[in-house]
């Protein structure tokens, strides 16, 4: 374990290709084993419609609270690791942003940091805009503030959830 102090993250989880909530449970699974991070809690997983490019199949989303020594350069390779372990293949260009995968991690807040760097916004830049990412960060971290922005909770009271529904645990 690393010297540096340990802070909570938030994790955004989604698939839709192939057996997405069985990716999305593997993934989990990879988040707590990642080292000098512990997996807090796991929200349960949702069927959400597909956002920015709309043509593609639904999405199975989720959260992960994790508490992590890492620093967020570090966290976001181990998640990029963790994409790429899942079959995720990332376009140069980013042309596939919105576009259909096997795994997609955001890493939505560390902390209260607020970052820019190349590759690294934090917090998320859309993570208050988007219903299907703060519906499972609720689950996960209630009291969760959006630096910058304030509460989650109150970001969301403010997005319509139309077509978001928890899927039944397996």
């Amino acid at each position: 374990m690393s010297g540096r102090a340990r802070c909570d993250a938030a994790i955004g989880l989604g698939a839709n290709l192939g057996d997405a909530a069985a990716t999305v449970r593997a993934a989990f699974a990879a988040l707590a084993a990642l080292p000098a991070t512990e997996l807090v809690a796991a929200s349960p997983l949702y069927r959400t419609p597909a956002w920015g490019m709309e043509d593609q199949p639904d999405f199975v989303n989720a959260a992960a609270r994790v508490r992590t020594a890492l620093a967020p350069q570090a966290l976001l390779q181990a998640l990029l690791a963790i994409e790429a372990a899942q079959g995720r293949v990332r376009a140069a260009d980013g042309r596939d942003r919105w576009g259909p995968r096997a795994l997609d991690l955001d890493l939505l807040l560390y902390a209260d940091r607020v970052l820019d760097l190349p590759g690294l916004r934090l917090p998320h830049p859309h993570l208050h805009q988007r219903a299907f990412a703060l519906v499972p960060l609720l689950d996960v971290w209630p009291e969760a503030e959006i630096p910058g922005i304030g509460a989650a909770a109150q970001a969301l009271r403010a997005l319509p959830r139309a077509g978001i529904v928890p899927l039944a645990p397996r």
